[in-house]
C-alpha cells in the first residue's frame, strides 16, 4: 500500500478541484474503509424493520457483515455476523425472527443480544468452558443509536454523539416523520438493491448535483413533455414520476433559485425544484384530501401547513445515505471496491395515511429509482462512464469550480451556495473526506 500521510492526503483536495486518485486508487479505498466507514455514524435501517423481539435483518458496515436485532428486552443490538469459534457467518437469512443464531459449522448458538448460549460437546473445551463462554459472545458494534426511528451505528468506540453528527440534518428526518398522521413511519415492500461499476462517492455527489438532470435525463424529460395531461384532469399519484421528468427540463432560472445547504460532516440538503404544486401536495386529489384531514386531526391546521410547507428534494447524510422525505424514499450506499458499489433503496409508509399513498410510493420507486426506470438507468450509465474516464492518466484533476468563491457562510455555521447550481455539496463532501482521512485515531 502506498504510504499515505496527512501531508500527501491533503494534496489530493484543493478548494475547487480534487485528484482523480480519490475515485480510482485501490489503496485509498482501503484507507477510506478504515478512516471513514470505520469511524463515521452509518445509517443501517429503520426500527420498523425489527418491530418485535427476535426480529433481525442483515447488512454491512465498511464491508463487515453485521446483524441488527431486537432482543427480548426490546433493546436494539448491532452484532458482527461472525462466529467466535471458526469464523463462519451465523446468520444467512436477510431478515426474519429467531430465538437464537446457530452457527452452521459447529452449532455454537447465540442469543439475539449476542450472548453465547450453547456449545456442543462443551466438555471438550476444558473444565472452565462455562466461564470462557461469557467472553465468547458475538462482537458488538461499539456505538449504536437512533433518531426518529432511524438506526445508526459506528465501528469506532469514540467520536461525536449522534445528535452532534446530525446537527441541522435532524430537521430533514423530522420532516420525514412529521408528515405521518400518526407521527410514525415504517418500511414497506422490503429492500431494492442495485449495483454499478463505479466509486461510492459518485452516487452521493450526483444526488445533490442540480445541473445533471437537464443533460443526463434528456431523453426521459423529452418523452415526458410529449405526454398530455390525464383525461378529465384526473391523475393517479404515480404520475408524479412523469411530472418529475418534465421538471428535469426546467429552465436554468428554476435551478438557480434552489436552496443548496452544506452542513458539517459532509451532509447537504437540496431544495425541491418542482413548480407544479400537484407534484408534491396532490392538490385536488381526493386521496390527499383524506391525508390532509388525518394530519390536521393530529397536529392542527397551522402545524399541518408548516409541515407541508417544507420543500426538500434530497437530504444527504455523509458518507452512506440520502433520502427524499416528500417521496418516502431512502437509499443507503455500500462500497464494495474502489470501482464497485451497491445501493439499498427503501420505501416507507406514513402511518395513518391512506393506503393508496403506499401504492403510489412504490410506483414512484419503480418508475424513478428502479433499474428499469427512466431515471436511474441514466445515472448508472454516467457513473460507469465517469469511472472509465478517471482511468486516464494524463489528466489528474477533477474540476469542481461551479459556484466556487460564492459559497455563503450562514449565521449558524452552515453554508449555502450563492446559486442553486453551485457544486458546494460536492466540495463539502470532499472537505469532509479530507477531515476523516487525516484525523488522528
Amino acid at each position: 500500500m502506498q504510504p499515505y500521510t496527512r501531508d500527501n492526503l491533503a494534496q489530493l483536495i484543493r478548494p475547487d478541484r480534487v485528484h482523480r486518485d480519490i475515485y480510482s486508487d485501490p489503496d485509498l479505498f482501503e484507507l477510506e474503509m478504515k478512516q471513514i466507514f470505520g469511524r463515521a455514524w452509518l445509517v443501517l435501517g429503520h426500527e420498523s424493520q425489527i418491530p418485535k423481539p427476535g426480529d433481525f435483518f442483515r447488512t454491512e458496515m465498511a464491508r463487515q457483515p453485521v446483524i441488527v436485532t431486537r432482543h427480548s428486552d426490546g433493546a436494539v443490538h448491532v452484532l458482527l455476523n461472525r462466529c467466535q469459534h471458526r469464523g463462519s457467518l451465523v446468520c444467512h437469512k436477510q431478515s426474519g425472527n429467531t430465538r437464537q443464531f446457530v452457527c452452521p459449522y459447529h452449532g455454537w448458538a447465540y442469543a439475539t443480544d449476542g450472548e453465547l448460549r450453547a456449545i456442543p460437546i462443551v466438555q471438550g473445551y476444558g473444565a472452565d468452558a462455562k466461564e470462557k463462554m461469557k467472553t465468547l459472545g458475538l462482537s458488538h458494534v461499539p456505538r449504536v443509536d437512533s433518531y426518529r426511528g432511524f438506526i445508526f451505528a459506528s465501528l469506532a468506540p469514540d467520536g461525536p454523539p449522534l445528535l452532534d453528527f446530525l446537527g441541522y440534518m435532524k430537521t430533514s428526518f423530522d420532516d420525514f416523520v412529521d408528515r405521518s398522521p400518526e407521527g410514525d413511519i415504517e418500511v414497506v415492500g422490503g429492500v431494492f438493491k442495485h449495483a454499478y461499476n463505479g466509486n461510492w462517492k459518485l452516487v452521493l455527489e450526483n444526488h445533490n448535483d442540480t445541473v445533471h438532470p437537464a443533460h443526463v435525463h434528456l431523453s426521459s424529460s423529452d418523452a415526458a413533455l410529449q405526454i398530455g395531461e390525464p383525461e378529465g384532469g384526473q391523475e393517479g399519484y404515480a404520475d408524479i414520476a412523469i411530472r418529475q421528468m418534465r421538471q428535469n427540463a426546467a429552465p436554468v432560472a428554476v435551478w438557480e433559485k434552489l436552496e443548496l445547504k452544506a452542513l458539517p460532516y459532509g451532509h447537504s440538503i437540496m431544495g425541491d425544484y418542482h413548480s407544479d404544486s400537484r407534484l408534491v401536495s396532490g392538490l385536488g386529489n381526493p386521496v390527499f384530501k383524506e391525508y390532509y384531514e388525518a394530519l390536521e386531526k393530529r397536529v392542527g391546521k397551522e402545524r399541518t401547513a408548516e409541515i407541508l410547507a417544507v420543500s426538500r428534494f434530497n437530504s444527504l447524510v455523509y458518507p452512506n445515505c440520502s433520502f427524499m422525505s416528500q417521496f418516502r424514499q431512502l437509499r443507503i450506499v455500500h462500497p464494495i471496491s474502489v470501482d464497485r458499489t451497491v445501493v439499498y433503496s427503501y420505501s416507507f409508509r406514513l402511518k395513518g395515511a391512506p393506503e393508496k399513498m403506499v401504492h403510489d410510493t412504490i410506483a414512484f420507486a419503480n418508475v424513478a429509482n428502479g433499474t428499469a426506470s427512466w431515471v436511474l438507468t441514466d445515472d448508472l450509465e454516467v457513473y460507469e462512464r465517469v469511472q472509465s474516464g478517471l482511468s486516464a492518466q494524463l489528466s489528474d484533476w477533477v474540476y469542481l469550480g461551479r459556484g466556487h468563491g460564492g459559497d455563503v457562510l450562514d449565521a449558524d455555521g452552515t453554508k449555502h451556495g450563492a446559486t442553486g447550481t453551485s457544486e458546494i455539496p460536492i466540495r463539502n463532501q470532499c472537505a469532509a473526506w479530507l477531515d476523516y482521512m487525516t484525523a488522528e485515531h
